[in-house]
């Protein structure tokens, strides 16, 4: 919280500085692209330019920046890719400014509820798709939640793991199963999968192309709390506004418009 408010305090600082125009180069996990492209859109640039922004698996994109590619500023799907290219690098802040959850996406016939989640899941005739654990936050996130099934059913974890097809996440060694459509929507499409873990920011855009498609949030005893994370690559006065415009009121109730939870808003005062 500390580094937060020096952040900000910093940022803020910044715009009391004299006007210069340079440009604001941002690469990001693919789950937050809805709502990190919103931000971009009403960021208030003054006389500053915005790059295209890259997006990618949180782990491969980490590594990309850590082979050379530029960016002011990185936003992942967790705390650890972020924390990574801070180390060994005091200047460079990693600061948390939002979370997600966890939710399931399933086809209808399997009558999928909260309550028989993990006996679906563990039922041999039932699909499980992910992401891939490692380059993918979402994929670490999915095999946390069979960790947490060991608890309630000793050698569900490894059961899970085994059933799980990692099919997103990947980069090229896992490519979109349906030319033109995306990842998720092509593990469907093409019948590779019952069920997948999924955040719950990115339900609604997937139902709404495809429709029949069932989903629930997952049972507390299961579930994990995803955190998005950022570091400041460059400490250039638009980058530490960008960072400051994200954690204001504005910024946090544009990331929860899209279905993630503020971290650094003010909840309204009850009567």
């Amino acid at each position: 919280m500390q580094r937060n408010v020096f952040c900000l305090v910093v940022a803020l600082a910044t715009l009391s500085a004299p006007a210069r125009a340079d440009s604001l180069k941002v690469m990001s996990a693919g789950s937050l692209r809805a709502g990190l492209t919103d931000l971009l859109h009403r960021f208030p640039l003054q006389s500053d330019t915005v790059d295209p922004p890259e997006f990618g698996s949180s782990g491969l994109m980490r590594q990309k920046i850590e082979n050379g590619a530029a960016a002011d500023i990185f936003t992942s799907a967790d705390m650890e890719q972020p924390r990574r290219l801070a180390a060994g690098h005091p200047e460079r802040m990693v600061i948390h400014f939002a979370r997600n959850s966890m939710c399931a996406l399933a086809r209808p016939n399997l009558g999928l509820t909260q309550a028989n989640f993990l006996d679906r899941l563990l039922d041999p005739m039932v699909r499980i798709a992910t992401s891939t654990p490692g380059s993918d936050p979402l994929g670490t996130y999915s095999w946390e939640v069979f960790a947490r099934a060991d608890a309630l059913k000793p050698g569900a974890r490894a059961t899970l793991e085994a059933k799980a097809k990692k099919l997103v996440g990947g980069g090229e060694k896992t490519p979109p199963l349906v030319p033109g459509k995306g990842a998720v929507e092509g593990i469907f499409l093409s019948d590779q999968a019952d069920v997948m873990l999924i955040y719950c920011s990115a339900v609604p855009a997937l139902q709404s192309e495809m429709p029949s498609l069932t989903s629930i949030k997952l049972p507390a005893t299961l579930t994990v709390e995803p955190a998005d994370g950022l570091v400041i690559l460059d400490s250039k006065p638009v980058a530490l506004r960008f960072v400051a415009f994200v954690m204001s009121e504005q910024g946090q109730a544009i990331l929860a418009s899209h279905g993630f939870e503020p971290v650094a808003s003010v909840a309204p005062a009850r009567p």
